[in-house]
């Protein structure tokens, strides 16, 4: 496989088996979440050593013992990208799968396997125009005060939701226009997200413009947008303003 198929292949596998996980009908909404988290993390991780033993590999649910930070090629897997919401038997969480090259995420794969889509970087498609009224994606739980206030200042609905993956595909498949987050995530969060939106031609940085760098040190990553191109400027120069 190539490494966006494997990506792929492993995103939506790893989606299956959660599904199967949730559909036993054994686990508590509580206890679910760490039995679909551990089981998809054993599979991600076996399979990305198996098929890529070369490679480095960070998983939210693994130890990290610090040998991918000297390598150029780290995979960055969240086996469960939305654990209340999985937990909850809700739609809006995700698997991720992506492949960091000198520090850019530059593979990704996003399951959402209520949904039956796995979203790819070698696969963009055309965003859907965008409709009069500009959508804003936040939190379902906690949303972050900046994107708040620049919601307002744009006159956005705000759209709320779980994961951070279901909210990066969300902008990707037309369903929002901005996705600003301030309240800190870790590299996990992001990477295959942010790969997937680049390659569909979205804007991914921080929030004060700068690159996303992955495969650090320390893995806390405190803010992130995404957004259609065409306001990407516009909310950078409201942060600032």
């Amino acid at each position: 496989m190539t490494d966006a198929d494997l990506a792929a292949h492993l995103a939506e596998t790893a989606g299956k088996l959660l599904r199967d996980v949730r559909g036993s009908g054994i686990f508590s909404p509580q206890a679910l979440g760490k039995a679909g988290d551990q089981t998809a993390n054993q599979f991600l991780v076996h399979a990305l050593r198996e098929a890529r033993p070369d490679d480095g590999l960070l998983s939210e649910e693994m130890k990290c013992d610090g040998t991918r930070l000297g390598m150029k090629r780290v995979w960055i897997v969240d086996p469960v990208d939305g654990t209340r919401e999985y937990g909850e038997a809700r739609a809006d969480w995700a698997v991720h799968v992506a492949l960091a090259i000198d520090g850019v995420a530059s593979i990704g794969a996003v399951a959402l396997p209520d949904a039956g889509l796995v979203l790819r970087s070698d696969r963009p498609a055309p965003i859907p125009p965008a409709p009069a009224q500009l959508r804003m994606v936040v939190s379902r739980t906690r949303p972050a005060p900046e994107a708040i206030a620049i919601a307002a200042k744009l006159g956005a609905e705000l759209v709320p939701m779980g994961s951070a993956g279901a909210k990066a595909m969300a902008v990707v498949l037309g369903q929002a226009d901005i996705y600003l987050h301030s309240g800190g995530q870790y590299e996990w969060d992001s990477a295959a997200p942010v790969a997937v939106a680049a390659a569909y031609g979205l804007h991914c940085s921080r929030i004060d413009g700068s690159p996303l760098v992955y495969n650090n040190a320390d893995v806390y990553m405190p803010d992130l947008l995404i957004a259609r191109p065409e306001h990407a400027e516009l909310v950078l120069k409201l942060l600032h303003t």
